[in-house]
């Protein structure tokens, strides 16, 4: 699993004309299910995603460079949405291959479990709607953004399990 991570101080998604998911400040967080992924990828990504100390305390003042708070200790929310152009790899040619993409049923089970866990790990979640065109707004703040890869993940493209 794959995740581009960026702290904003809102950020919505609208399907059809219709806002499905809206958060204040917190973390828009874009998931991308490979091909073998599973559980133990969604629990360590939703962990670290949980976890990921990126929002400023207020008692470091001024100091933008001491982030110290998780979306957990911040009140913040995370706003979920699945793209599975993430995976895509633009190493040959101009079309993207997305080959590495895990099909519709398998990631859609892995992106819902990956939302569950991250409400289980004390964030509350919005999200966008699996396999719609979906339009993303966001307010990027700072700008943060941060690309999160399961270790799992990183081990098996590169053969090491």
């Amino acid at each position: 699993m794959v995740a581009v991570v960026q702290r904003v101080s809102s950020a919505s998604v609208t399907v059809e004309g219709e806002v499905v998911g809206r958060i204040g400040r917190g973390l828009l967080v874009l998931l991308g299910v490979e091909t073998g992924d599973g559980e133990a990828d969604a629990a360590w990504l939703a962990r670290r995603i949980a976890g990921l100390r990126v929002f400023r305390d207020p008692a470091a003042g001024g100091d933008r460079r001491a982030p110290e708070r998780s979306v957990r200790g911040t009140g913040g929310a995370c706003l979920a949405v699945s793209q599975f152009t993430l995976l895509g790899n633009c190493r040959k040619g101009r079309r993207p291959s997305f080959t590495r993409a895990a099909r519709g049923p398998e990631a859609e089970a892995l992106y819902d479990r990956f939302c569950e866990l991250l409400r289980a790990e004390g964030a509350p979640v919005e999200t966008g709607r699996f396999g719609a065109m979906m339009e993303v707004a966001l307010v990027n703040d700072g700008p943060c953004t941060l690309i999160v890869t399961s270790p799992m993940a990183i081990a098996r493209r590169t053969g090491g399990g």
